[in-house]
């Protein structure tokens, strides 16, 4: 029997279908005992108004291309985006999925969006990045749009909505997205801000006393106002509608609400982010005149409600797949480019726009300068690239012939067909940006993002993000060590590579020389689920006679050997990116004093070789019978699976040119000749080599730097 509804309560069906929400907000977070159920029920009015009334979307096929994109910026408020996917008639939104909400058996109501399951664009929880993201949507769009549209055929047209709250506001990185969000004039943007003034630790007068809308009107915004963003559902409708209007700016909907609304606890921070307890829940149901002791109240007339939301999807759909049918055969050279990125994949040819060995520089030059030439081969070409810098483009070589900026045409700065961006000196937003990019359609973007190593400690959090949600991304990362030289300390990345090498799902590369970065772009175009990381050099290195491109993707290989038969080496020098050109050098001079056979393997990438067979990773490494140094100026953490003794950085940098810090820090030829020949010496008994043990790794330059400056 259907549980008793207060109708003098329920007396309109928006009340019932918002009060509907509210409690089974508060039925979900309460059955396993988490979640958040404030935002649910003080915002349960403007998801009414989203996905009833203002999106454009298909929820019988939430990959429709030309849909409207959500992001849920505030994704602890997620429980607000499943309860609507399942009034509005997503297949696999079922009120059982929505029970797996922090259930033990969990399904695909995660305790934030991911963006593996249906209507979800990206996921999001750390707070701030959503609104990059959204943000990056939304620069997708506005560049496809300026790309593909034809007069009368605007065949994406779409619009972004990014629904942010106080947290995602304080974020650094929800304020840098906003900003180049204005400097872009993306008008096809709007940001929906949840301003309940409510955060964990509660009010937050304690923290947070900006004049926000001030702000985002001086960011470039045009800025809406609510006042009851509770319960007057008109004024939601009406502002959602003009925000959809405005051109030439992005949108900020100020919405206020009460967080908790109904509940003895509402507007603190104690119903943000806790169930409300079965007392409390009791309560909610009796205010708002559901049966105080009946779970998953959904009355037929909820269902109703949105049910005119399908058939309004089907008939978009169906209007747009007329339009693109009308376009095909108006532009089929645009339909034809359109169609092959929607595929995700370039087309099969670009391997051949890289240039063989035989056609590479063949004196010495930086590995950012060597990147840049498969860059310059490659983005010309392909319109799926878009290649930015956080305030380096020609440094970090990311520009490219005929590049047009990504920018509002009326400023004369460049227009939004542009495939060039200048993010500013904004790189945690860059990646989150990029994030949005490759995650509006399936790799039909491939971003390029560049600023030095060092600075990609500021961008981690945003990486961390591409690679959990499998997304495609290449991130160039220049002056990649202590050869930097004078800027100095704060600039030379000293333990960052263990971060990024430790980060799952990461291809994180660090190239010895141009035919080594073919192979890094190589493993980069095709890793379509994995995102890329190039360490580059800034001083320059030779194109080595032994690298292979072919090879970069098995991580390690021999590159070089003091005899004619590599295969019984007694000592091995393992390196990476530039100091693999000063093993070999080191090597010779080895080969000739201790009349040792010494292999010299370049590791451009740690977690490609983990991926190798057993058989190859112990052949490379020497069969268990060579003694096996690593030389890396970086931090030794991860060397001893590879090694038994390290020549490493063990201090923050210097203020010096980069040959000084060499010497230094102990990276010159003659002080690593003489610290491996010192060693290997000491594992030498009676003329055979004696391998360490397991726990006796070894520093061979500890100490050294304090006793030389």
């Amino acid at each position: 029997m259907p549980a008793a509804i207060n109708r003098s309560i329920n007396d309109t069906p928006e009340k019932l279908v918002i009060n509907t929400i509210r409690c089974l907000g508060a039925d979900l977070t309460q059955e396993y005992k988490g979640g958040h159920p404030g935002t649910v029920m003080g915002a349960a009015a403007i998801g009414v108004a989203l996905w009833r009334f203002a999106m454009r979307y298909n929820p019988k096929n939430p990959e429709w291309f030309n849909r409207d994109r959500f992001v849920l910026s505030a994704g602890h408020a997620c429980l607000l985006q499943y309860i609507h996917f399942h009034f509005t008639g997503y297949d696999v939104w079922t009120l059982d999925q929505l029970r797996t909400y922090h259930n033990p058996n969990f399904g695909i109501a995660a305790g934030h969006p991911e963006i593996e399951f249906p209507g979800v664009e990206v996921t999001t929880g750390p707070l701030g990045q959503g609104i990059a993201n959204a943000v990056g949507l939304a620069i997708a769009s506005k560049n496809l749009a300026a790309n593909y549209n034809k007069p009368g055929l605007d065949i994406i047209d779409n619009k972004i909505w990014c629904f942010t709250g106080d947290g995602c506001l304080q974020e650094g990185v929800g304020q840098e997205a906003l900003s180049i969000a204005g400097h872009l004039r993306l008008d096809n943007l709007i940001v929906i801000y949840d301003d309940n003034q409510i955060t964990v630790d509660g009010n937050i007068a304690n923290c947070f006393t900006d004049d926000t809308s001030a702000k985002m009107a001086a960011n470039g915004f045009h800025v809406i106002e609510v006042q009851d963003g509770t319960n007057d559902l008109p004024a939601i409708i009406a502002a959602l509608d003009a925000a959809k209007a405005v051109t030439g700016k992005p949108v900020f909907v100020h919405i206020r609400t009460v967080i908790g609304f109904g509940s003895r606890r509402a507007n603190t921070g104690a119903v943000h982010g806790a169930a409300l307890g079965a007392e409390d829940v009791e309560y909610v149901k009796g205010v708002f005149g559901m049966d105080a002791k009946a779970k998953w109240q959904i009355p037929e007339e909820v269902y109703e409600y949105f049910r005119p939301v399908i058939e309004r999807g089907h008939d978009d759909e169906a209007a747009w797949n007329a339009l693109y049918a009308k376009y095909a055969n108006a532009h089929p050279e645009e339909y034809a480019d359109l169609q092959q990125r929607l595929t995700g994949r370039l087309p099969e040819e670009w391997r051949t726009f890289l240039p063989p060995k035989s056609k590479l520089p063949t004196a010495a030059q930086p590995t950012r300068k060597s990147s840049g030439i498969a860059l310059a081969a490659l983005v010309p070409k392909y319109k799926h690239f878009i290649a930015g810098s956080a305030d380096l483009l020609e440094s970090t070589f990311v520009n490219f012939p005929g590049q047009v900026e990504f920018q509002a045409p009326e400023t004369g700065l460049g227009d939004y067909s542009g495939r060039q961006i200048r993010y500013g000196i904004r790189e945690f937003s860059m990646i989150g940006l990029a994030n949005g990019m490759s995650a509006y359609q399936n790799g039909m973007f491939i971003p390029i993002c560049s600023t030095f190593f060092m600075f990609w400690l500021y961008a981690a959090p945003g990486a961390r993000m591409t690679a959990l949600q499998k997304l495609r991304t290449i991130g160039i990362a220049t002056h990649d060590s202590i050869g930097i030289g004078e800027d100095g300390p704060t600039h030379q990345p000293i333990a960052l590579a263990n971060f990024y090498r430790g980060l799952p799902n990461y291809n994180f590369i660090r190239p010895a020389d141009a035919e080594e970065c073919m192979g890094a772009w190589e493993i980069a175009l095709d890793s379509h689920d994995t995102p890329s990381l190039f360490a580059l050099s800034r001083q320059a290195v030779p194109l080595l006679a032994g690298s292979d491109r072919a090879k970069v993707k098995l991580g390690a290989y021999p590159i070089f050997s003091t005899t004619s038969d590599d295969s019984d080496p007694q000592l091995i020098l393992i390196s990476t990116g530039s100091e693999v050109t000063r093993s070999i050098e080191v090597a010779k001079r080895l080969g000739n004093d201790l009349a040792l056979r010494v292999r010299v393997v370049s590791m451009p990438s740690q977690s490609h070789f983990d991926q190798q067979p057993f058989e190859y990773r112990d052949s490379v490494l020497g069969n268990g019978k060579a003694l096996v140094v690593s030389v890396e100026p970086y931090s030794s953490y991860g060397w001893a699976r590879y090694a038994h003794a390290s020549l490493s950085m063990h201090t923050f940098g210097l203020s010096a040119p980069q040959t000084k810090l060499y010497d230094i820090f102990g990276f010159s030829v003659d002080n690593i000749t003489e610290k491996v020949s010192a060693w290997v010496k000491t594992k030498t008994v009676g003329g055979e080599i004696v391998l360490p043990r397991l726990g006796q790794f070894e520093e061979l330059l500890l100490g050294y730097a304090e006793q030389h400056h």
